[in-house]
This record gives C-alpha cells, structure tokens and sequence, in this order.
C-alpha cells in the first residue's frame, strides 16, 4: 500500500513539472517567436530618444521689409523621460543650478503626456549654466541641453499690441489644436498677429534619433530630419508712423498729466483711405513681448498681467464715448432725412432749453451758425437742434451704416464691437440694471415670508402676514417703478446721442475707418493688418488684396458738404486750428471732447484726413481723460500727418 501511495504521489508530481514545464515552454515561444517583433520594438524604443528640433517661427516685416520680429537661438535644458521617476537628488541639484523651486520641475514631469518625449524646465539658459551641466554630466543623468529659437524684438515695445506674443501653449489651447499636432510645451501666438497668424507662423518641426545608454546619455546621434521654418509676414504697418504714433501719443498723455489730468492711456489708428491698409496703431501704455521669452515664474505672471494700467489692454479695439467726432452722424441724418439743408441756421446763445438748459461748451454761444460753421466751431446747440428734429432711428441708420457699433472684422482677439444707442438698447441696459439692484431685493422678501409661512400655523397668523409681505412687497415696487419711467427712450436720450454722448461707444478703429469713409466719398474697405504672408522658400503663400465692403447709403452732395466742414475745422477759428495752423497740406478734421460719468476730465478725440482734396490717409487719436481734443489729441494726429507728407515735427 505504501508503495503504491509513493508511485501516485510521484506521478501527480511529474504531471505538474510537466504541466510547469508546458506553460514555460509555450511562454517562451510566446515571448521569442510570436511576439518577437513587439518586443524587438520595445527594446529600440528603450535605447533610442527622438528629440525635437524647434522650427523658427516665420519673422515679421513691416511693409519696407523691415524686420519687426525676428528669432534669436537660446539654450534650453530639458529631462530625458526614461520610463521611470527621476532621481530626486538630480532635481534637487538642477532646481538649485536654475534657480527654480523643485516643486516647479516636479510639476512639469508630472504634467507630460507622452512617453520617452524630454520635458523642458528651462529655457534661455545662461552659457556657464549650460557649461556645468555638461562638465558634470555624471551628476545630471537624464538632463539634456539643447539650442531652441526663440522671439526677438529689436524695436523693443513698439508695436506690442498688433504684434501679440509667443508662449508655451496653454491647455484649453492644446486641447482645441491638438489635431493639428501640436503638443504640450509647443509655443504658440497669444494675441496679436502672432495668434491671428499662428497657423502660417509655426513650422514644421524636426528630429534628432539618438542612442542612449541606461542613465538617458546620447551615445551615438542616428540621424536629424530638418525643422521647416514658419512663413513670414509682411504687414501693411510703416514702421516709422508707427514709432511717431507711439512717441507722440505717449508725449501728449504726459503733458496731459503735467496739467493734472489723470491721462492714464490712449491710442492711435492711421489707415490708408482707398485700400484699408492699417499704417499704424499704437496702443499706451505697452508691455514689453520678449519678457515672455524667458521662463516665468508664478510671482512674475501675476504682477504682468495684473499690473493696474492695463498695458495688454489694446486701446485702439477698446470702446470710448465718441463725444464730438460723431457729430458728422447727426448732420448726415438730418440732411438725408430732409429736416435741414447745408444753409440752415440757428442762433446760438450758448444755451438749449429741452426739458432742462443744456449749455454748450462755450459760455455766450456762437451767434448765427449754418451747418458748415458748426462743424467748424463744435456748436453742441445746432446739433441737439437738428438732432432733436431728426430722431434717434435716422442717427442710428446713418451711424450703423458708416460701421459704427459692429466689430471691422479685423480678426485681432478682444476686439469691442461698441453700441450705437437705441430705444431697445437702452431698454435691455436699464433693464439689466433695474433687476441687478431690484431683483435681490425681492427674492430676499419671497424667501424670507416663506420661511415665516412655513413655520406657523395659525390662519389668522398666516393671513397677517401675507398682507405684510404684499405691503412690504409694494414698497419695493414703488421704488422700482420710480427708476422703471428710464426705460423708455427720452428726447434727452437723443439730444446725448446727437452729440457723441449718452450711450455712445466706439473704438478708435471704427472712428478712424469712419474718417477714411467720410474721405473717400462712403466706400468702407476691409480693415488690413497682413499684406502678404511669404513662405520659406520665397513664395507667396498667401496676398491680401483692398477689398471693398460696402458704399454707405448718403447721397454724394450730403458728403460734400461733410467734407468741408471738416475741412474748417483746421482753419482760423476752427477747434483744431491750434494745432493745424502752420501745417503745409490741407487736413479735414473734428474734434471731441467727451464726458465721462463720474470722471472730471474728459477723453480727449480727434479725427481727421487729408490732403482735403484728394484724401490719402486717415487718422484718429484718442487720450484717455486728458481735457479737450483740440488740445490733447490734435498734435498727436499733427506730427503723424507731418511724418506721413514728409513735413517738419513739432518735436524732433
């Protein structure tokens, strides 16, 4: 018995070894015969790095060819992803060598996405950095060192805000393009022509196939596919209006300030009248775009983009009360709804009894005035007249079909669309108001009386009060009806309107391209920032020829008359006549003055084109809270007339 219990107990044995036996045989051909080319795949991808070369960014040139935005190569120190965690002794020492928190290397390794792809925690790394981490390389195992292009300004802050800036993409944008191959840590255009253009701006990147030993060290380099350069831009900006508009914008905001104006900013627009080609538009203050082309750390983005005057804030898309450069509106209305000819006139005594005396800005009025002397001298009495006469639906067609209160459709991000006032926007905008201050007020009575409600049961209780509530309630609804009457449309409102006050708002682009109208006989061209974009080789990619929007609904003799009450306004005694007086070239103009709720000072504006009788460039000028337009901004659009014909500067 006890032998055969042996022989059972070794045969059971042998069963398993060669159960054992089986499955490692059948596993190791697994492993050798039919998975042999994954693993073959697996062991070269463990061995080899594919390292990304950058590709330059396509450049930008002013429409001389002049370089704006350029490259420049800097090194970067990037971590080899091994597959497995970085030693924490090498972070500690890169993070002390860079100057970085190890917290901010380890979220970067933590942040990447894609297998053996190197992580990049540096960039613009000083030589002697670089220097010492390749003489100790057996202290950075798994750090790498590479060249990368990145952006260079030679004009510094010039052009800032049409130009944009370049920084890693953010993950909202990554999520959104990355079909189109980008990947986490690929810089990408943020705002400006450098987002509007990324898709051409780009490249194509490279490759560099490296061998590698165990600790992530190249070994032997197997081969480099080039990078393909980016297309470059050639814009329709002259880089030397450009500077002028800058200089002189930011010399009229601190003369405004030296007279005790808050002045805080301002912006300028110059466009060619017959093509829409933007010449220059300067926006102040400004911000400096090759401070993102180093690393930033958490401290520093804070205080650059919360910085209290606002420089990413482009001005010239930013929305502002018009004041009297709207005038021309009022005037075309009323003339092409037939309630006035060009000979009508009024006496001014500096006064307009409406409801109220509005008074004009110049005590005493202006004596008898026609429609040509009241663009001349700003005459606020003749346009609440006319205006008064003509009715907010004319002003508001006329000013809608000049492009006024709709975004140009330039394409640069934050881009205001403005608003030309109407009954139904003033409706909504009170409105809005009403309930933003009424409508907490009686949510706060419902959830109060429903509580109290609840609570009792007594019917007498209960009834008490609900007659409490409803009494309370009717309180507030009489406060409410008090403010309620200002939803309607009021013969104040258009008196605001007609003079370019009230609810009136419009970017210096739209005021500059209703110039440029005005100028050339109603024709509305397309807003052009990009004249061509030129590819790596030399050849156009792509050209943007002057494209016609649309002509505006005036009559040729209705403009006429417009254009030479503009062209008074530069003349003796006319509100730019200051500024004008030695000019060689005839310039049409209108200034404006424009109140600001709660703001002593007023926005200081000015358009204007010239020459008077064949009108080549238009331009507009707004200084924030600076005084009058005739003052303020009228000498900024003077020295950029001056640079544009080749006169004289008031200041060289």
């Amino acid at each position: 018995m006890e032998k055969k219990a042996v022989e059972k107990k070794a045969r059971v044995l042998l069963a398993v070894i060669t159960v054992i036996f089986l499955v490692l045989y059948f596993r190791l051909a697994e492993l050798q015969i039919f998975r042999t080319e994954q693993f073959e795949v697996l062991a070269r991808e463990n061995r080899l790095r594919l390292m990304t070369i950058r590709a330059p960014r396509g450049e930008i040139f002013d429409r001389e060819g002049r370089k704006i935005v350029g490259n420049r190569p800097v090194y970067t120190v990037s971590l080899a992803n091994l597959g497995k965690p970085m030693p924490p002794e090498v972070i500690k020492r890169l993070a002390a060598l860079l100057g970085k928190e190890e917290t901010e290397i380890q979220q970067r390794l933590a942040e990447q996405s894609l297998p053996y792809e190197p992580v990049r925690v540096a960039t613009d790394v000083p030589l002697k950095v670089v220097t010492f981490i390749q003489e100790h390389g057996e202290d950075f195992p798994g750090v790498l060192v590479d060249i990368t292009p990145v952006r260079y300004y030679p004009h510094g802050t010039l052009l800032a805000h049409v130009l944009g800036y370049v920084q890693e993409i953010k993950p909202e944008q990554l999520k959104k393009h990355k079909e189109e191959g980008y990947k986490p840590g690929d810089p990408f255009g943020q705002n400006g022509v450098e987002y509007l253009f990324e898709r051409y701006l780009r490249g194509e990147d490279g490759a560099r196939y490296l061998e590698v030993d165990a600790t992530g060290r190249a070994v032997r380099d197997l081969g480099v596919k080039p990078p393909v350069a980016g297309a470059d831009l050639v814009l329709t900006i002259d880089l030397d209006l450009q500077r002028v508009s800058e200089e002189g914008l930011k010399r009229a905001i601190e003369d405004a300030r030296k007279k005790g104006h808050p002045a805080p900013g301002g912006a300028v627009v110059v466009k060619e009248v017959k093509t829409g080609e933007i010449l220059a538009m300067a926006s102040f203050p400004a911000y400096d775009p090759a401070v993102f082309t180093r690393d930033l750390n958490p401290q520093e983005v804070k205080r650059i983009f919360g910085a209290p005057d606002k420089p990413f804030l482009n001005r010239a898309l930013n929305a502002y009360t018009p004041g009297s450069t709207f005038k021309m509106v009022t005037a075309i209305a009323a003339l092409e709804a037939g309630k006035i000819t060009p000979e009508f006139t009024i006496n001014c005594p500096g006064y307009f009894v409406l409801g109220r005396t509005w008074n004009d800005w110049l005590p005493g009025g202006h004596g008898r005035v026609d429609l040509l002397k009241a663009i001349k001298v700003s005459c606020n009495v003749y346009f609440w007249t006319i205006g008064n006469m003509t009715g907010i639906d004319e002003i508001a067609r006329v000013a809608r079909d000049f492009g006024l209160g709709e975004r140009t459709g330039l394409g640069l991000p934050g881009e205001a669309a403005g608003v030309v006032p109407t009954p139904e926007y003033k409706y909504k905008k009170v409105k809005a108001q009403l309930d933003s201050v009424f409508g907490p007020k009686f949510a706060a009575l419902e959830k109060e009386y429903e509580k109290r409600l609840e609570e009792t049961a007594d019917p007498a209780e209960k009834k008490r009060l609900a007659k409490e509530k409803a009494r309370k309630k009717a309180l507030i609804q009489a406060e409410y009806d008090r403010y309620a009457w200002d939803l309607s449309w009021r013969s104040y409102d258009t008196l605001n309107t007609a003079t370019g006050q009230g609810y009136n708002l419009y970017t210096p682009l739209q005021l500059a391209n209703y110039a440029a109208a005005i100028a050339g006989d109603g024709t509305i061209y397309r807003e052009r920032l990009v004249k061509k974009v030129v590819g790596p080789k030399g050849e156009t990619v792509a050209e943007f020829k002057p494209e016609v929007v649309r002509q505006v609904n005036v009559k040729p003799e209705t403009l006429k008359v417009i254009q030479q009450g503009m062209a008074l306004v530069t003349k003796p005694g006319g509100t730019a006549y200051g500024a004008f007086h030695d000019f060689e070239v005839p310039v049409a103009a209108k200034t404006g003055s424009a109140e600001i709720a709660g703001q002593e000072a007023t926005h200081a504006l000015f358009i204007a084109y010239a020459p008077v009788d064949k009108p080549e460039v238009a331009v507009s000028v707004v200084v924030e809270n600076a005084g009058h337009g005739g003052s303020a901004a009228a000498p900024v659009a003077r020295d950029i007339l001056a640079a544009y014909f080749g006169l004289p500067l008031r200041i060289q």
